[in-house]
C-alpha cells in the first residue's frame, strides 16, 4: 500500500494530521516516559530506605555490643571484684547478682592463664577461655566485646540452662538448603575485661555473654528503632531479624497462625550473596510466606568469619499496590485527556476548514460563470471568516474600488489603534511586574538586615531618652513600650540562632554545686512564685559536682521553673529535687501540679516551635534547653499525666562528653539507660 503524498493531500486532511499528530504520537511517548521513570524512582525510593533501616539496625546491634563490653569493663574495675578475690562464696554470689543486674547470660571469672576460678551460674566449664580472641586481648589488659558462635557443648558447660534457650528447631518451612532438623548452637554477645590487682598488673578477666538465640525483645527493640509507628504507610509492616547462619534464630517474622518464624532459613540466593560472597542485599526477597523489600548484611565472629545475617524489611503488597493505583490513575487521566482533548481540537480544526471549503467552492462557481456565487455568512469571527467576507465584499463592489479602498484603510486604522491600545496595557502591565520584582528584592533585604535597623531603633530610642532628659518622663512608657518590642525582636533572632547554632554560645565550663545552681535559680522567679500563690518544696539531695557552664545551667532551670509555674494559674505547689545518678552524675527534677501534658504532645514538647500557649511564646525554649544540656553529654525526660503535673528531669554527668552541636532527640549513648517519658 502507497501512502498518499503530502503534496497531493486536501487541506483538510493535513490540518487534521497537525491537529491529531501530537496527540496520537507525543503524548503516549511522554506519558511512557514519565510511567517509566516513576516506576524506576519509586524501585530506588524503597530500596534506599530499606538501606537506611538496615544501618539504624546494625548501629543498635553494634551499641548493644559495645554497652554489653563497658558494662563487664565497669564490672571488673570495681572494688566488690577486689574485696571478693579469695572468697568463693562470696564471689559466686557478686558473680550471681551482677550477671543478673546486667541481663547476662553467663559471667566467669577467669585466671592469668584462662581457666574459670568462680562462675555466676550452676555449670562449670572444664577448659581454658583462652582461645577466644576476646579473653585473649582481656588476659593482655584491653576490654573487648564481639559477637560469638558457642557450640551445644560450650553452652551446657557454662550453664545446661543456656542449651535448653538456645536449642531452636527447624521446622519445614523456607529454603530446602540445609537438613538439619534444629540449631543447638547459641549466637552470643561476647565481653571479656581484665582484672587487675593493687599493683595494675593482669591477675586474670572477667567473661561474660547475653544469648541472642530466641531473644525477641532485641528483635521487637530493633523494630521499634527502625519502624516507628507511622513510618509505614498504606498498611505495611516492618520486620527485624536475626540469623545463625540462615536460620532465623530472634525475629518477629509471622508465619500463617502468628507465630513467630523461628528456625525458618533465607532463600538460596540471599544466602549465596551474603553468607558465601559477604555481599549487603538490597532489594525484593520472599521472606518465609510474602514478598519484602528487604535488606541483609553478614554478621562477623570475633574470628573474622561470617556466621550469620541481621536483616530488615517491610511488605511490600502494600506498596506495590499503592504504585499500581497511583499508575493507573496516572494514565487513565492522560488518556482521558487525550480524548477531551482530541474532540476539541476536532471541532476547532472545523472551524479552519469548514469557511476554506466554501471559499473554494465560491471561487470555482465564478471561474464556471455564476456571478451571482457568494461564500456566506460561515460564523467564524477569525482571519479565515474575515477572509471570506472580504471576499464576498470583493464580488459585490467591482464597480466602486475607490470606495472599496478607503473602506479597507478605514478598517486598517482601526486594527492599528486596537494594536496600540493592546501594547499600551502589554507596557502597562511590565511597568507594574517590575515594581513587583523591585519590591520582592527590597523585602527580601529588609528581611536579610533586620538585625541592623533594630539596632538603629535601639540607639535612637536611647538618644531621645539622652536629649529629652527630665522630659522623657512625659513619654516614659511610650518609649519603654517602645524599647520592650525592639527587644523581643533581638531575643526572637538570638533564640533562632541559638537554636540554629548552639556551639557559638557555649559558655565557660567550671565546677558547679547543682544544690546551688537551684537555690540561685529559684531566687530569680520568687517574684512569679509569690504572684502565682504557689508553693515551693526543696528536696535537694545530690552530693556530687557537675562540669558545666553556670550561666547555661541556669537558664534551663529557669526556662524548666517558669513553664511549671505557668502550668499552675490557679496556684499549686512547684517541687525542685537534686539527687545522684548511679556513679555517673546528677539529677535535677522540676515538678508542677498543673494541668499536665496531653499525651499526643508529650513526644513533642522538645521540637523547635511547638507550643501549647498560642498567645505567646516561641517555642524554642525546651528546644534550646535540650541542645545545652545535650552538648554536655547529658539529656532532659519528661514525665506527665493530664491532670496529674509534669516533671522535668535534667539528667547530667560529672564529667562531660562534650560533643558537637546537634538537634534535640540526637544519638546519646552516654545515658542510654536514663528514663524515658
Amino acid at each position: 500500500m502507497r501512502w498518499p503524498w503530502p503534496g497531493a493531500l486536501s487541506g483538510r486532511a493535513k490540518l487534521l494530521a497537525m491537529v491529531l499528530s501530537p496527540i496520537a504520537i507525543a503524548l503516549p511517548i511522554v506519558v511512557g516516559l514519565l510511567l517509566y521513570w516513576a516506576n524506576a524512582y519509586y524501585d530506588r525510593l524503597l530500596v534506599y530506605k530499606v538501606s537506611a533501616d538496615l544501618t539504624v539496625a546494625d548501629q543498635h546491634l553494634q551499641t548493644v555490643v559495645a554497652d554489653t563490653g563497658q558494662s563487664v569493663a565497669a564490672l571488673a574495675s570495681s572494688y566488690e571484684i577486689a574485696l571478693a578475690a579469695g572468697a568463693p562464696a562470696r564471689l559466686k554470689a557478686l558473680l550471681a547478682r551482677a550477671a543478673r543486674e546486667r541481663g547476662l547470660a553467663f559471667l566467669l571469672l577467669l585466671d592469668a592463664r584462662g581457666h574459670p576460678v568462680a562462675a555466676a551460674g550452676s555449670g562449670w566449664p572444664g577448659e581454658s577461655s583462652a582461645h577466644w580472641p576476646v579473653v585473649r586481648e582481656a588476659l593482655a589488659g584491653n576490654a573487648a566485646a564481639a559477637l560469638d558462635v558457642f557450640s551445644a557443648e560450650q553452652l551446657d558447660a557454662l550453664d545446661p540452662a543456656l542449651a535448653a534457650r538456645a536449642f531452636i528447631p527447624a521446622p519445614a518451612v523456607g529454603a530446602p538448603q540445609e537438613t538439619r532438623v534444629a540449631e543447638t548452637r547459641g549466637l552470643v554477645v561476647h565481653a571479656a575485661a581484665p582484672v587487675r590487682d593493687a599493683e595494675g598488673r593482669v591477675t586474670g578477666a572477667l567473661q561474660a555473654g547475653v544469648l541472642l538465640n530466641g531473644n525477641l525483645a532485641f528483635v521487637d527493640r530493633i523494630n521499634e528503632l527502625v519502624y516507628r509507628e507511622g513510618t509505614l504507610p498504606l498498611g505495611s509492616r516492618g520486620t527485624a531479624t536475626l540469623f545463625l547462619d540462615d536460620l532465623r534464630i530472634a525475629t518477629n517474622v509471622r508465619l500463617f497462625e502468628g507465630e513467630r518464624a523461628l528456625g525458618t532459613r533465607v532463600s538460596l540466593d540471599v544466602r549465596d550473596s551474603v553468607l558465601g560472597r559477604g555481599n549487603v542485599w538490597l532489594d525484593r526477597a520472599f521472606v518465609v510466606n510474602d514478598w519484602y523489600v528487604s535488606g541483609y548484611q553478614p554478621i562477623h565472629d570475633s574470628f573474622g568469619r561470617r556466621v550469620g545475617m541481621l536483616y530488615v524489611g517491610f511488605l511490600e503488597e502494600p506498596f506495590r499496590r499503592a504504585r499500581a493505583g497511583a499508575l493507573g490513575v496516572m494514565t487513565a487521566l492522560f488518556a482521558g485527556l487525550a480524548i477531551l482533548a482530541s474532540v476539541f481540537f476536532l471541532r476547532w480544526a472545523r472551524t479552519i476548514f469548514a469557511p476554506l471549503e466554501r471559499m473554494n467552492a465560491a471561487m470555482s462557481a465564478v471561474t464556471a460563470g455564476d456571478a451571482g456565487a457568494r461564500v456566506g455568512e460561515t460564523g467564524s469571527r477569525d482571519e479565515i471568516g474575515e477572509l471570506a467576507r472580504h471576499f464576498d465584499r470583493l464580488l459585490d463592489t467591482l464597480a466602486a474600488k475607490t470606495a472599496e479602498l478607503e473602506r479597507l484603510n478605514a478598517e486598517l486604522d482601526r486594527k492599528v489603534a486596537e494594536r496600540t491600545a493592546q501594547l499600551e496595557l502589554a507596557q502597562k502591565q511590565l511597568f507594574v511586574s517590575e515594581k513587583l520584582a523591585a519590591i520582592g528584592e527590597l523585602t527580601a533585604g529588609v528581611a536579610h538586615e533586620i538585625n541592623n535597623p533594630v539596632a538603629v531603633i535601639q540607639g535612637n530610642l536611647d538618644l531621645m531618652r539622652e536629649l529629652l532628659g527630665e522630659r522623657a518622663q512625659d513619654v516614659a512608657n511610650e518609649l519603654k513600650l517602645a524599647g520592650e518590642q525592639v527587644n523581643r525582636i533581638r531575643l526572637i533572632v538570638t533564640k533562632l540562632l541559638q537554636f540554629a547554632r548552639p556551639g557559638e554560645y557555649a559558655g565557660y565550663l567550671e565546677d558547679v554545686d547543682p544544690n546551688a545552681a537551684v537555690a540561685d535559680t529559684l531566687v530569680l522567679v520568687r517574684h512569679l512564685v509569690a504572684r502565682g500563690r504557689i508553693g515551693i518544696v526543696e528536696a535537694l539531695a545530690a552530693t556530687r559536682r557537675v562540669r558545666v557552664a553556670r550561666v547555661e545551667l541556669q537558664q534551663v532551670l529557669v526556662n524548666l521553673m517558669v513553664n511549671a509555674i505557668q502550668a499552675m494559674p490557679e496556684g499549686g505547689t512547684l517541687t525542685v529535687a537534686t539527687a545522684d545518678w548511679d556513679e555517673r552524675g546528677v539529677r535535677i527534677t522540676v515538678r508542677d501540679t498543673g494541668t499536665g501534658i496531653r499525651p499526643e504532645d508529650l513526644s513533642r514538647v522538645f521540637d523547635p516551635f511547638f507550643t501549647t500557649k498560642k498567645r505567646e511564646g516561641t517555642g524554642l525554649g525546651l528546644s534550646i534547653s535540650y541542645a545545652l544540656v545535650e552538648r554536655y553529654g547529658g539529656r532532659i525526660t519528661v514525665e506527665s499525666r493530664p491532670g496529674e503535673g509534669a516533671a522535668f528531669t535534667v539528667w547530667l554527668l560529672a564529667e562531660p562528653a562534650v560533643r558537637e552541636a546537634g538537634g534535640a532527640g540526637a544519638a546519646w549513648a552516654a545515658v542510654e539507660d536514663a528514663p524515658h517519658a
